[in-house]
């Protein structure tokens, strides 16, 4: 066995093959491994990211510096990765930045493996042929198209301009490398949903956050630097509803809870401004200013309308920080 994910390979009538191809298929797939992160048990993010996260890793250095996405990695004591000859190689998280969902691993021994290099997305088109591949060869990857490009906006206090959605849906999409036609890299696997087929029938397909967000920020990240000024976070739980953003829970001891912000709340407007969606209401919160600045939120309960401030903070500051031996 080379890769955990051995019982969820991808159809064989999906795989990529070789034929035609402009670059070395079997050489850019050794650059994509497979990532394993442990995060103790007390951690933030272990109740709803688990304990034990598997996903994959991209090789973006040949200095051993392997690009996922962050969710794998936030809060991990011990990062291991595996190759596709079945090596396991330890690895520390270097840094997520939260606002693109990016993360960086550096191996702590030699993976021996050549760096994917880096695309820019805006040079596909939606009939380009793409490759979205996970750790353990031509078994896991998947051919594929992008379907379509556009905003993400998720419940967990996330927004993306432009995300990249490819079908169909790979098995195990979590830091899997999204390839482009000339073999570099433009995307990295992020979620799995769902849409609607022609005929009524729903398919799956994955969001990808673009490759050309990571090179403005990848040598503050690379140095386990914040890349950025922490956006105001609220420890809002939320998802559109109609015209109006539906709070569905609050993070526990969180600034939200603490202002005893409910589920079923819905939020109306932000500092006097009306929001209309979720992604309206994120722009509004992180144009207030850095993490610390108070949020005037006007809120509808069971049919009352009132204002209240909510201090934010600093996601970060919830997370348990990493340790160096």
């Amino acid at each position: 066995m080379t890769s955990p994910f051995d019982d969820f390979e991808v159809e064989k009538r999906l795989r990529p093959s070789a034929h035609d191809l402009a670059f070395d298929l079997d050489r850019a797939l050794e650059s994509v491994v497979v990532l394993l992160a442990e995060v103790p048990a007390d951690a933030f993010t272990a109740q709803s990211l688990g304990v034990e996260r598997l996903g994959n890793g991209v090789v973006i250095g040949q200095d051993g510096l392997v690009l996922t996405i962050g969710y794998l990695i936030t809060e991990a004591e011990t990062v291991t990765l595996i190759t596709g000859d079945g090596r396991r190689v330890p690895a520390h998280a270097l840094g997520v930045d939260p606002v693109s969902g990016l993360g960086l691993v550096q191996a702590l021994e030699p993976l021996g493996l050549s760096a994917l290099p880096l695309g820019d997305s805006h040079h596909l088109r939606d009939d380009d042929a793409i490759i979205l591949a996970g750790g353990g060869g031509r078994a896991h990857a998947i051919s594929g198209s992008l379907v379509a490009r556009a905003p993400f906006a998720g419940y967990w206090e996330y927004n993306l301009d432009q995300a990249l959605f490819t079908a169909p849906g790979h098995p195990h999409w979590s830091g899997a490398a999204l390839i482009g036609p000339s073999g570099a890299l433009m995307g990295v696997g992020s979620l799995q949903m769902a849409q609607q087929a022609p005929g009524g029938q729903p398919s799956l397909i994955n969001m990808c956050v673009p490759i050309e967000l990571l090179p403005p920020i990848l040598d503050d990240l690379s140095r386990g630097r914040a890349p950025r000024p922490a956006r105001p976070w609220l420890g809002v739980y939320a998802q559109d509803d109609g015209d109006t953003v539906l709070v569905m829970d609050v993070a526990p001891g969180g600034p939200a809870d603490r202002a005893e912000i409910r589920g079923g709340d819905a939020i109306l407007a932000v500092a006097g401004e009306a929001v209309a969606s979720l992604a309206d209401f994120y722009e509004r919160l992180w144009a207030l200013g850095e993490a610390g600045v108070i949020a005037p939120l006007t809120v509808r309960r069971e049919g009352d309308v009132f204002d209240v401030e909510v201090r934010s903070i600093d996601r970060a500051s919830r997370l348990r920080k990493r340790r160096f031996n």
